[in-house]
């Protein structure tokens, strides 16, 4: 059994997919369905519009739906993509906040149809493990202080600890 993530649009589903699959390596767009003559009444949608896009990112299925203005994204809910490096994070903050993203804070980002995505280095994980609470505050007193990530200077201030 699959969990499929619906991400409610008003009319951006099909550029919003174009865009993840763009970032994500082994993605891709898997269909495209458009709305029905029958439904333009209750939507509010042209026939021939798009409905909904299935895609993957990295092989994990997604479906993104044209379903009109009445929902919002907020950071209630949010993607984390767990980095190896920092050209990783870097990679990931400037392409999902270029053209009207928003940066925010901890690793924090609105991508331009605001949704949330946190681009985290999966070494944060593990120093945040470690049960040495010394290196712990060192760290988080670090990292709290920024947008995007910089683990070398996580990594600075935990050492230091």
């Amino acid at each position: 059994m699959k969990i499929v993530p619906n991400l409610w649009f008003d009319n951006a589903a099909e550029d919003a997919a174009k865009l993840y699959t763009s970032i994500f390596k082994n993605s891709r767009i898997t269909s495209v369905t458009k709305y029905p003559e029958a439904a333009t009444e209750f939507s509010g949608k042209p026939a021939g519009s798009v409905l909904t896009v299935e895609f993957e990112l990295d092989g994990n299925p997604f479906l993104a739906l044209n379903g009109g203005p009445d929902f919002r994204f907020n950071e209630s809910v949010s993607f984390e993509i767990p980095c190896e490096d920092q050209e990783e994070v870097d990679y990931y903050w400037s392409k999902l906040t270029e053209n009207g993203g928003e940066e925010s804070m901890c690793g924090w980002l609105k991508d331009r149809f605001g949704l949330s995505w946190q681009v985290v280095p999966r070494r944060l994980g593990e120093i945040m493990a470690d049960p040495d609470q010394k290196k712990v505050e060192a760290a988080t007193a670090a990292y709290l202080t920024m947008r995007k990530l910089d683990i070398a200077t996580i990594e600075e201030a935990y050492a230091s600890a």
